[in-house]
């Protein structure tokens, strides 16, 4: 199956006083349609700007200054304004982080969500109105029609979020992005936009590429997951290889970290900090926090290495257990089993 979007190498970040200071660098990754890719890391990684670069919406002083975001075979990244312009909500939808100032406040939801139709040229004024209406109720709504008077103030956080899926889904495009579209709400509502927006990716076949630090949402809700470290994706494989065989020493920490009963009950924190896009190692970007680093990690950007099929990681250890192991068999053929 051809992948709907394939992102090739994307490299982007900010221009500042002291130089270009990258955010997001060599990230690849491929998503088909019906499928859901979760991106997940912490705060900083470059989850958020490698969304936003895909769509070429980073603001200045923010670039993009590398590699290639083909969606239906087409590169974003070379395309003239025009065309972006119908890329942009007729073919890939966006759900914003934070409702509440991605939404214009001086508007009613009815008519932001009907303009998206009329911006796009499915639908004159009245038949708009009327079909932001449907789309409100597809997003489970309570009294649609009434509701679609309201302003975003009038709505709780759920509500809001509700209305911007509805609002990425009016002219119904084939690809989904969702930029941590449960923060900030309760858990009850948290797993109702869950549900909705799985609900909504079998019913049209989307593609979804579902952006989170949650790993529990990610193991709900994706097929598979890309994790991300200092810019760069650092292991890849479905859901159930990575919280089986998490390979990574990254990714084995933020799944020891997620709450559960432990022998002494605490939580297992990562020590230290996620680096600035200032100080980022010259290596590998976890190595000051890894405890199973090598001399090699803070010298050398680790290549990717293939586990199994469809799961790869980026770490010195695993290529030097390989080594070793590949190595081990090695002499045995020739010698012998000792």
């Amino acid at each position: 199956m051809t992948p709907i979007l394939r992102v090739e190498h994307l490299t982007a970040g900010f221009q500042s006083a002291d130089g270009f200071l990258p955010a997001v660098t060599d990230v690849s990754f491929h998503l088909s349609a019906g499928e859901t890719l979760g991106l997940v890391g912490e705060s900083g990684s470059g989850k958020s700007v490698t969304a936003l670069a895909l769509l070429r919406l980073l603001e200045p002083p923010g670039v993009i200054c590398g590699g290639r975001v083909l969606f239906q075979n087409t590169d974003i990244l070379m395309m003239d304004d025009d065309a972006l312009q119908g890329v942009r909500g007729a073919g890939i939808g966006f759900v914003f982080q934070e409702p509440s100032t991605a939404l214009n406040p001086v508007f009613t939801i009815g008519d932001q969500v009907a303009e998206v139709l009329v911006a796009h040229g499915r639908n004159a004024w009245p038949e708009a109105r009327a079909k932001a209406v449907q789309l409100l109720e597809a997003v489970r709504i309570p009294d649609a029609a009434r509701r679609a008077h309201d302003y975003p103030h009038q709505l709780s956080g759920g509500m809001r979020q509700r209305v911007m899926i509805a609002i990425a889904l009016a002219c119904d495009p084939p690809l989904l992005i969702a930029d941590e579209p449960t923060t900030a709400l309760d858990v009850t509502i948290q797993a109702e936009i869950l549900d909705l927006l799985r609900e909504l990716r079998d019913r049209y076949r989307l593609a979804l590429l579902l952006i989170t630090h949650d790993l529990g949402v990610i193991a709900e809700t994706a097929d598979r997951v890309a994790v991300m470290y200092g810019g760069r994706i650092v292991e890849e494989g479905t859901v159930v290889t990575l919280f089986d065989t998490p390979s990574h020493p990254y990714t084995r920490g933020l799944l020891a970290s997620m709450p559960g009963p432990t022998a002494d009950g605490r939580l297992r924190a990562i020590p230290g900090t996620v680096p600035s896009l200032a100080s980022l190692p010259p290596g590998c970007a976890f190595e000051p926090r890894c405890n199973e680093r090598l001399p090699i990690c803070a010298q050398q950007v680790p290549a990717r290495t293939d586990l199994a099929p469809g799961h790869w990681t980026a770490c010195h250890a695993r290529q030097n257990a390989g080594l070793t192991a590949q190595g081990s068999r090695q002499d045995e053929s020739h010698h012998g089993p000792r």
